[in-house]
């Protein structure tokens, strides 16, 4: 069987930025097992793959080691590619997926995605994290990852933890964030539990740092940046409930797989 699949820069209005994401058009759904398969072939941090289903269309992401129920970069690389690639004349693409509906819009350049806002609860900070990560901890909070604050962008950007450490905190990930010198906040995200030792960009943390942020800023709209090596910029708002992230992509690569 072939299958279509596109390769899209997430978060970024230039190639070789942001985080790549394989996207996969399908049919009907494929085997659980198959899919991933595909993802571990691809070695990407998401690999999507949808169904469309009359006018709305089903999503769901793998990373190479396990599917998850909720991914950012994935959304937006698809949606990218339906608006831009398969014609899709209405203004708003609505995804069913494993975290509800996600309403998705194009405004100029950028996709606009429509999350649910999953605030973290202040907590301990859990014994080893500050050794594992190895920099200074402000504080702490718990949703689907632990969000770490940390004195400066430049303690984000120093950071080189032990990933081996960071495996054994049963969370999906571990996302470090700081006021940032030119935008709001930034951001580094390391999930090695899931095979993935650093994330470029990830849009699903950004429904956990934005209430973070709103909170201690005691604003609603954000400029922020991930600053992994291949780096992204995002614009995120506030909406009670839910949480709005924007950003750009580019298509890298379209081709065709044998399954």
């Amino acid at each position: 069987m072939k299958l279509m699949i596109f390769q899209i820069d997430a978060f970024s209005k230039k190639l070789f930025g942001g985080n790549p994401a394989a996207v996969i058009p399908l049919k009907s759904w494929l085997n659980d097992i198959v899919m991933q398969e595909i993802a571990a072939e691809n070695n990407l941090s998401e690999t999507a793959f949808f169904v469309r289903t009359g006018e709305r269309i089903e999503i769901r992401w793998f990373t190479p080691t396990q599917e998850v129920d909720l991914c950012g970069h994935a959304t937006l690389a698809t949606a990218y590619l339906i608006f831009t690639k398969l014609k899709w004349h209405k203004p708003e693409i609505l995804f069913d997926s494993k975290s509800g509906e996600l309403g998705v819009k194009q405004e100029g350049n950028k996709i606009v995605l429509n999350f649910p806002n999953e605030k973290p609860i202040a907590c301990k900070t859990p014994i080893g994290l500050q050794e594992a990560l190895g920099i200074n901890i402000l504080s702490c909070a718990k949703g689907v990852d632990y969000i770490v604050e940390v004195e400066n962008e430049e303690a984000i950007q120093n950071c080189t933890p032990d990933l081996n450490a960071l495996a054994k905190f049963e969370t999906r990930g571990i996302c470090i964030t700081a006021k940032g010198n030119t935008v709001d906040f930034v951001s580094r995200f390391f999930a090695p539990r899931y095979g993935i030792n650093e994330d470029p960009v990830t849009g699903s943390a950004h429904t956990q740092l934005v209430p973070f942020w709103a909170e201690k800023l005691e604003q609603t709209k954000f400029h922020a940046k991930q600053i992994s090596m291949r780096g992204g910029e995002l614009w995120c708002e506030l909406l009670d409930d839910r949480v709005s992230i924007s950003g750009e992509a580019v298509r890298y690569l379209e081709g065709a797989i044998e399954v």
